[in-house]
């Protein structure tokens, strides 16, 4: 099973739920070591003090905040774990709100809340009271070193935990761009386009096709064989954008056409 990423309690008015946070994702990703160009060893990274003129250990290293250039206040992990309080330490509820209300751009990383035993009345009645009302909750707690703001949303089954982004970390548009005006006729054709490729989304029927090549390609090198380069994507390179239109539309409906032959036979 999934190791607990933090143990809390949300706390909503003078009920009490314990409970424990699951990342919801994984990482599939390849990931590839670096080595040594000519001995083919891993490179190993040491932390190096260049003043003691040594290699450090986890215990000779120490937390700290630079407030001026070079002058550092240290922290040690019991000053800063003295510093949550019970609230700290709990998933305290704020507020409730509607889902449509919070921006996407504020949401960051989500989590699986699971209650602990005991908890699960206390978790189902605030689970099945958001669902009805079609509500979120707002709440924050403390997660490593960071008060952190949240949104906890129920689910058929389960709330699930979004963590959020505080307002004054949210940047502006880096720079301001031009809206030209569109005709109703290149909306119309869009709009045509839009609806040939519309369909329920199945996250199943997606994969990261670059890994599966990689994945083979790395399988060919282990038996001896030559990597082939991958065919480059065809374009057309089409400049006039109502051709383009005209031209996603029909390839649309050509794609479709195949997809419902093969599905008959």
């Amino acid at each position: 099973m999934m190791a607990v990423a933090h143990k809390g309690a949300i706390s909503f008015g003078l009920v009490h739920i314990p409970i424990s946070l699951y990342r919801t994702t994984q990482d599939n990703h390849i990931a590839f070591n670096q080595l040594c160009k000519s001995s083919k060893q891993r490179v190993r990274y040491k932390k190096f003090c260049g003043n003691c003129e040594k290699e450090l250990k986890a215990d000779d290293i120490v937390k700290g905040y630079q407030y001026e250039k070079d002058k550092y206040v240290i922290m040690t992990q019991a000053e800063l774990d003295a510093m949550k309080t019970e609230k700290d330490r709990s998933i305290h509820i704020l507020q409730f709100c509607d889902l449509h209300d919070i921006d996407d751009i504020y949401y960051e990383k989500n989590y699986y809340a699971i209650p602990d035993n005991g908890s699960e009345k206390a978790y189902e009645l605030l689970r099945l009271t958001m669902k009805q009302s079609d509500k979120v909750a707002i709440a924050k707690t403390v997660l490593g070193t960071k008060e952190t703001l949240l949104a906890l949303c129920p689910k058929e089954d389960y709330i699930l935990i979004k963590t959020l982004f505080y307002y004054d970390e949210i940047v502006a548009v880096p720079k301001a761009f031009a809206h030209p005006k569109i005709s109703s006729k290149e909306t119309k054709i869009a709009l045509q386009l839009l609806d040939s490729m519309n369909a329920p989304f199945e996250p199943m029927q997606y994969v990261d096709e670059y890994q599966q090549r990689l994945m083979e390609a790395i399988q060919k090198k282990i038996h001896g064989q030559e990597i082939v380069k991958a065919k480059p994507t065809e374009s057309d390179n089409i400049a006039d954008l109502m051709d383009a239109l005209k031209q996603s539309v029909v390839m649309q409906k050509k794609s479709g056409s195949s997809r419902k032959k093969a599905i008959r036979h």
